[in-house]
């Protein structure tokens, strides 16, 4: 894919005139088609029909490589022209940054990877700017079975939409999935089997940086995650994970690591500042959590920051910089060291719910026993163990979130 965009940048030349709707004229888009092999048929022929090719929009060969070439800023439209960008100039020379570039590009091509017609809108299309890094986070865990590729996509973008025939939907997605993954194929950033998809070194790498993730030598946290108030037993995580992630992310490692569904609002509080997700409806002061560096919070051993996740049952937690480490080659971060005690149940009711809780499955002579059992989704009390804490469970978890 490089090679073809180089070879689009330098067609462009000193500028390409384009159509008033600005696109391709014709007459370049046959010669492009030609010069870059894109495997577009124009004017295609069907049984004994011609279908004339009315636009450039009408070859996908064609158009994600000019697409990609305006996200990468290799080129840009100025008065009905297509120019080359001067500055990118010294990309085309750098196969490295190149690469780079035309990766991190992909996050804003969802209209080039999943173009919209009269029949069919693609949710993951609609959805990109949420799947994509959900997509990158669970390939940067290692090799991913494509099967949970499309489960993901679909799990993000279905509740926003009610739909006539999910299922046929689904099957949609499941292949747009396939599609994108085809791309990153062709880039370079992914190797596929019939079953997994891996990211390959390079995309790593990238990734990486993208989430803000250590190189090997780099500083590592090791955190010890607290509940507050919780006993017998106090729960507890330890975690390594990279001083540069935002504390947005943290959120979600914190999630999969102690085993919250994630379903609830949540805040940081760091020295009196509040940090989360800014919004309208906020009677608060809060700092925007996805502009600030867990090293920004949290830089000294012995420092500590609060976790607040679900404002209405107001689970606490203290989160403590225990040790600075060094990355380690080959260790993809976070990692979930240890820990003790079973995650409570969500909308228990906070510690003292989560109390009494416990004291009911614990008594099979108490009034309200056998419908706390139902409404945990238990089989039985003895089920639930306080105690327990699936370590391997919460490491998937968090493979899948973080």
């Amino acid at each position: 894919m490089q090679e073809e965009l180089r070879a689009f940048t330098e067609w462009v030349g000193a500028g390409r005139k384009l159509t008033q709707t600005g696109k391709l004229t014709l007459s370049d888009a046959r010669a492009l088609v030609a010069l870059l092999e894109t495997g577009d048929e124009i004017d295609p022929k069907i049984g004994d029909r011609v279908f004339r090719t009315k636009s450039s929009t009408e070859l996908p060969g064609l158009n994600l490589i000019v697409e990609w070439a305006k996200a990468a800023g290799l080129v840009r439209v100025v008065k009905g022209r297509l120019l080359p960008v001067k500055k990118a100039a010294p990309l085309l020379k750098d196969s490295e940054r190149l690469w780079e570039t035309s990766f991190t590009a992909l996050g804003k091509m969802s209209e080039a990877l999943f173009p919209k017609n009269y029949w069919y809108t693609s949710l993951v299309g609609e959805e990109f700017a949420l799947i994509w890094p959900a997509l990158l986070r669970r390939l940067y865990g290692g090799p991913v079975p494509v099967a949970d590729l499309r489960e993901l996509a679909w799990e993000i973008a279905s509740p926003y939409y009610e739909m006539r025939d999910p299922q046929s939907q689904r099957r949609m997605t499941g292949q747009d999935i396939d599609r994108l993954l085809v791309v990153l194929v062709r880039l370079g950033a992914v190797e596929l089997t019939e079953e997994t998809a891996t990211l390959t070194p390079e995309a790593v790498n990238a990734v990486r940086r993208s989430l803000g993730e250590a190189a090997p030598g780099e500083p590592i946290y090791q955190i010890r995650v607290t509940l507050q108030e919780s006993a017998d037993p106090v729960i507890w995580r330890r975690l390594l994970v990279s001083p540069g992630i935002t504390i947005d992310r943290l959120h979600d490692i914190l999630v999969a690591a102690m085993g919250w569904e994630g379903r609830h609002l949540h805040l940081f509080t760091v020295g009196g500042v509040l940090y989360g997700e800014p919004s309208p409806e906020w009677d608060l002061d809060v700092v925007d959590e996805k502009k600030t560096s867990l090293a920004e919070v949290l830089a000294q051993v012995g420092a500590a920051i609060e976790y607040e996740y679900d404002l209405g049952d107001s689970w606490r937690h203290d989160i403590v910089l225990e040790e600075i480490l060094a990355a380690e080659e080959g260790v993809r971060y976070p990692v979930l060291v240890d820990g003790v005690g079973a995650c409570p149940p969500e909308d228990v009711g906070g510690i003292g719910g989560y109390a009494y809780f416990r004291l009911v499955l614990a008594d099979p002579e108490h009034d309200e026993h056998d419908e706390y059992v139902r409404w945990a989704g238990l089989e039985s009390a003895q089920e639930f163990d306080p105690a327990r804490f699936a370590v391997e469970a919460a490491r998937r978890a968090l493979a899948s979130a973080g």
